[in-house]
């Protein structure tokens, strides 16, 4: 179950990084596209907030210190990195395909001392296939990054038997999950359920799927770069 009053208090507790976290986000953004959303109160919670709903679910209570969590297409760092502010027990891989956004992250990363951090610069595509990445995580988050199909194949191949997948969408997510569930099922998970949430002050309503790694995902996902999107898997 989603609470948001759990993420709101991490985020205070930490609220001195999360203002460096916003400030360099909005001096960034004037020279490269990050984000839409610049208003402080809008950054808190529809970033902030929002990457730090999942701290009271089951599956991520469960985690364990040192744990492993890769996140898929984070962009300006979100989910990954507010995760990593609330969490320095946890260990965190960001990885995106836009060198201009891991500068970003890498500076990030350095001015919080995030040492347990790592930032990665490629495609979900590709990294898989790099030693330790398939199969090498205990979980994988993802925000808005594609539909549910698509999104699953890109992620679920690095998550170890045992592990899970969350991934952030919309209210609109219902429509894609018969297509996600056949997805899940051909990676070798299931979606366990969704939750829905709306975020503080009436910024709308979110909904976070809950997905189970029950065995590797099969040595031929995720398919080549742009493939998972020209033909989803279900």
């Amino acid at each position: 179950m989603v609470d948001l009053g759990s993420a709101e208090a991490l985020i205070a507790r930490h609220r001195e990084a999360f203002e460096e976290y916003r400030r360099r986000l909005v001096a960034w953004n004037e020279q490269v596209n990050l984000t839409s959303i610049t208003d402080e109160e809008e950054v808190f919670i529809k970033h902030f907030v929002d990457s730090v709903a999942v701290v009271a679910l089951r599956e991520w209570r469960g985690l364990s210190d040192g744990a492993v969590i890769l996140d898929v297409g984070t962009g300006a760092g979100f989910p990954g990195l507010p995760l990593a502010i609330c969490h320095p027990r946890l260990r965190f891989v960001l990885v995106d395909a836009l060198q201009k956004r891991v500068r970003f992250l890498q500076e990030m990363v350095e001015a919080l001392r995030l040492n347990h951090v790592l930032v990665m610069h490629g495609r979900a595509e590709d990294l898989v296939r790099a030693d330790g990445m398939r199969a090498g995580f205990d979980a994988c988050v993802s925000r808005a990054v594609a539909s549910l199909p698509v999104l699953l194949e890109l992620t679920m191949p690095f998550v170890r038997p045992g592990g899970f997948t969350l991934a952030w969408k919309g209210p609109g997510v219902y429509d894609e999950l018969d297509a996600g569930s056949r997805a899940a099922g051909i990676l070798g998970g299931r979606i366990q359920r969704v939750d829905a949430y709306d975020l503080p002050g009436g910024a709308g309503g979110r909904t976070l799927v809950v997905v189970e790694q029950r065995r590797p995902a099969p040595e031929r996902y995720p398919r080549k770069a742009g493939v998972p999107q020209r033909k989803p898997l279900a």
